[in-house]
């Protein structure tokens, strides 16, 4: 029986390589398909949680989790020798910056060295974590090939990027449209026949990993530019004594040609900030400079200092210096009604009010504490008391639990970088 009759028919195990934002849910609804799924982890912590039917993802339904593990077609586990038991492997482990922008593969790396000596011939291996053009045909396929494994032959290579948007409550892992870049068409044909088990969604071929790679590359790309427009725009039209939100609502009564991106505090997540950098540090392999991606990181990452320089103003005019001043930030996670502190935009405002020396402190219904990368310390959000001992409150992310009218009322200034006070109406709310 050839693999792709395997798969249709579900007779097969899959492994997932990482269990974080990416594994956890893909593994989720690959069980949920009816398919048995082997976990492989680092970490103790989900390791434990995994076979407990403990759930620790946002994205991932806490039932959905405890069922498939109770019926016994998910167990996690950090013994690679157990990839003799699968014939598909999905790779979704993190591929961070280093400390100067440049991409770090090491997962990747490590976790192809582990598992290439364990796999099955026939096995299809795809790469999903988010990474530049170029890496699933000079990392992946080497590591397969010193295991003396031949690429469309006795292993089938795909590169299938993520798109998790977390807290987006209509399209999750299952639904989500799927592109697939295999090594060769054998490899796409598997692929693609995989993907259309598992998914409730479109399966999108293109002619290579590259294609694919580019292609997720160029997605988050496009948000990061759009998004220093609308941060570029709000810090001119706050000169010009102008809304930016109200310009924004005003342009996307035009029903095409327009797409509306929000201004903010600075660009979080694991995608929109980092994306970008790979594609920056690779063109330079190819003698080119993105220096339109490149100023486009620059505004987003220069929007904290603006926050910062927004909120001295308005104590300025209240004759308090913000090194005497009791800020509140309001809001922790670096998007609305989620708890996922990547890279979120407080990290960089934490950084400039501790250089000014500011006294705050941090509410986050959904965090309770965090830890920064920077300067290594770890932050605990507070409950909300007694409004009226802060001389400014700064809203950094838009909570939809959080009552806004309440807190304006107690009179306290305000700066919203997010427009969550829109419709209130009060002298004491300046919106960025």
């Amino acid at each position: 029986m050839s693999l792709t009759d395997k798969i249709k028919d579900k007779s097969i195990k899959i492994g997932v390589v990482g269990l974080g934002y990416v594994g956890l849910p893909m593994a989720v609804t690959v069980a949920k398909k009816g398919f048995s799924v082997v976990g492989f982890e680092v970490s103790k912590f989900a390791i434990e949680h995994v076979n407990a039917g403990e759930n620790y993802i946002g994205d991932v339904e806490d039932e959905d989790l405890a069922r498939v593990v109770k019926e016994g077609r998910l167990i996690a586990t950090s013994d690679y020798s157990r990839m003799k038991d699968v014939h598909v492997v999905m790779i979704a482990v993190p591929t961070p910056l280093d400390r100067y922008h440049q991409p770090d593969t090491t997962f990747i790396e490590k976790a192809t060295q582990a598992m290439a000596p364990h796999l099955n011939d026939g096995t299809l291996v795809v790469l999903e974590s988010t990474t530049y053009p170029g890496t699933t045909r000079e990392i992946i396929v080497p590591e397969l090939e010193k295991a003396g494994l031949k690429v469309g032959e006795s292993v089938f290579v795909a590169f299938s990027p993520e798109r998790v948007d977390p807290g987006n409550e209509t399209y999750k892992t299952h639904n989500t449209p799927k592109v697939v870049g295999g090594i060769t068409t054998k490899c796409n044909e598997i692929a693609k026949v995989l993907y259309e088990s598992i998914l409730d969604a479109q399966v999108h071929l293109v002619s290579s990993p590259e294609v694919a790679e580019m292609e997720k590359i160029y997605e988050n790309t496009f948000r990061n530019i759009n998004i220093a427009l609308a941060n570029e725009m709000t810090v001119l039209c706050e000169r010009m004594g102008i809304s930016i939100w109200e310009v924004i609502d005003a342009a996307k009564t035009k029903p095409y040609g327009f797409m509306a991106f929000y201004p903010g505090p600075g660009v979080g997540g694991h995608c929109i900030p980092i994306d970008p950098f790979y594609l920056t540090w690779k063109a330079r392999e190819f003698d080119f400079h993105t220096r339109l991606i490149e100023l486009a990181g620059e505004i987003n990452i220069a929007m904290p200092e603006y926050v910062v320089q927004r909120a001295m103003k308005i104590l300025n005019t209240k004759g308090v210096a913000i090194s005497r001043a009791k800020i509140l930030l309001l809001g922790a996670a670096y998007k609305k009604d989620i708890q996922d502190m990547r890279e979120s935009p407080i990290e960089g405002i934490i950084y400039q009010l501790e250089s000014c020396q500011a006294d705050f402190e941090i509410h986050d219904p959904y965090v309770d504490e965090f830890h920064h990368e920077r300067n290594g310390k770890t932050y605990r959000t507070v409950p909300l008391g007694n409004l009226k001992k802060y001389d400014l409150i700064v809203v950094i992310t838009d909570h939809s639990n959080i009552d806004y009218r309440k807190i304006a009322e107690s009179k306290v200034a305000i700066l919203d970088t997010r427009n969550a006070c829109k419709d209130i109406n009060l002298s004491n709310i300046e919106r960025m």
